[in-house]
């Protein structure tokens, strides 16, 4: 039985420039957005100063600097926050004067969120990821999102991330709960600079305290795929929705969509059925499920932990897909093959981003990983004497995300990145993946951020 309802549908013709771990069953609680006399009780309790081990921004027992508080009250955030939460779900956001760890930190409710998922408010590096409760936080994520700015959630009941771990924006971090000092579920939310919270933006507007808003975290994944039988891959982007879509671009044509999954689902390509074609797929890190489209059929694979990135490929050259994981804790991929048979291939750094391709055009996928940082691709081949090397691509800027396919449709995949600012596709075509280039092409499609 299919997990979600498939259907296909056409948008307007894109342009294109070319110019070269469910948790249930919580009890029922008070929250911390609550009025009247629990909220008072409340209060007493979350009061409190900071306690010891819950604020990872400063060394414990020393005091918050005033300057730095006072800069960060006045600040607005060059970081492009979203909602903790997954696209259209409305939710309110209270606060108190005695809120710890101060008055700009959001208590977020909505009827029975316990369990609820909480996702990236923008992209940036794992820097705190406590899955058991240590102090009033409880279970607790901070995200480096780079100019002294963060976003911390906190009284998780579930994290789904590891410390080290490299998340794009929309991604699940970790589910609602009521750990540490907390007498209801809600999600607690701080925006930072230099570990002093700011006044909360979401969607480049100043948050007010008390209203219900709707997340605008509905951001576009970028993918690419031989979705049409052709030679040449084809741009691909999954759009986080409530009902995800995936859009697939068609020269001179309205793109073609297929709804399919969540909006906190991984989405993941491949040829599940060995018929040449790339079909979708999604991948439920909570359950860990791999739920993979093709020819109307669909089948799920459980496999890999719930902090794990999906990836798939031709392991073994035989023209049908099969899925894998990379473990960003380990930084190695785990790759299953079709009899459930796992190989381990340490790779990267964990905050390296995963790919996969065919590098040398053998018909076996090869494996990569791209430091987004530095924006270098790190590319793993086995040669002929089965002697493995590696080599590094760079390519792209600081912040883009990769993407890998056939551009000219010689048989061995290409390098290439988006810009999530701006929603172009950046396509390197070279001889070979090593290559130096000999053609840069630029593609706008999808939706920027």
């Amino acid at each position: 039985m299919s997990r979600l309802p498939v259907r296909l549908l056409t948008l307007p013709a894109v342009l294109a420039t070319t110019l070269t771990v469910a948790l249930a069953g919580a009890p029922a609680g008070a929250d911390d957005a609550s009025s009247g006399a629990a909220a008072d009780q409340r209060s007493a309790v979350a009061a409190d100063p900071v306690p010891d081990g819950e604020d990872d921004s400063l060394p414990h027992g020393r005091p918050r600097s005033p300057a730095l508080e006072a800069a960060a009250r006045a600040a607005v955030p060059n970081t492009r926050f979203e909602m903790p939460f997954p696209c259209g779900q409305e939710w309110t956001g209270t606060t108190r004067a005695s809120h710890s760890p101060s008055p700009l930190s959001v208590d977020w409710n909505r009827p029975d969120d316990y369990g609820a998922r909480v996702v990236a408010a923008a992209s940036g590096v794992v820097t705190t990821a406590y899955s058991s409760v240590t102090g009033g936080y409880g279970k607790w994520v901070v995200i480096d999102h780079g100019g002294g700015e963060t976003s911390l959630y906190a009284h998780l009941s579930a994290v789904a991330v590891k410390v080290g771990e490299r998340v794009d924006q929309g991604q699940l971090i970790g589910q609602v709960g009521s750990t540490g000092n907390s007498t209801g579920p809600h999600l607690h939310f701080e925006e930072r600079l230099n570990g002093s919270d700011m006044s909360p933006y979401f969607h480049g507007v100043k948050y007010t305290f008390g209203t219900t808003l709707a997340s605008q975290n509905c951001v576009d994944v970028p993918m690419a795929g031989d979705m049409l039988g052709s030679t040449v891959t084809e741009l691909v982007v999954f759009r986080r929705a409530p009902t995800a879509k995936f859009l697939i671009r068609r020269a001179h044509k309205p793109a073609k969509v297929i709804e399919y999954g969540t909006a906190t689902d991984d989405p993941v390509l491949g040829d599940w059925d060995g018929n040449g074609r790339e079909n979708i797929g999604v991948r439920n890190a909570a359950t860990r499920t791999f739920s993979l489209l093709a020819g109307g059929k669909e089948q799920t694979i459980v496999f890999g932990s719930t902090k794990d990135k999906p990836v798939a490929g031709d392991w073994d050259g035989d023209g049908t897909w099969e899925v894998g994981v990379r473990r960003a804790a380990k930084a190695a991929f785990r790759l299953r093959d079709a009899d459930g048979n796992v190989t381990v291939i340490p790779l990267g750094k964990p905050g390296d981003l995963p790919i996969t391709g065919d590098w040398d055009g053998d018909g076996r996928t090869d494996l990569g990983v791209y430091d987004q940082a530095t924006s270098t691709f790190t590319l793993r081949l086995v040669d002929s004497d089965s002697l493995v090397w590696t080599a590094q691509v760079p390519f792209g800027k600081p912040g883009d995300l990769p993407v890998v396919g056939d551009w000219d449709g010689n048989g061995k995949s290409d390098l290439g990145v988006w810009d999530p600012l701006t929603a172009v596709f950046s396509q390197r075509q070279a001889p070979s993946s090593t290559a130096a280039a000999r053609q840069v092409t630029d593609i706008r499609f999808g939706r920027h951020r």
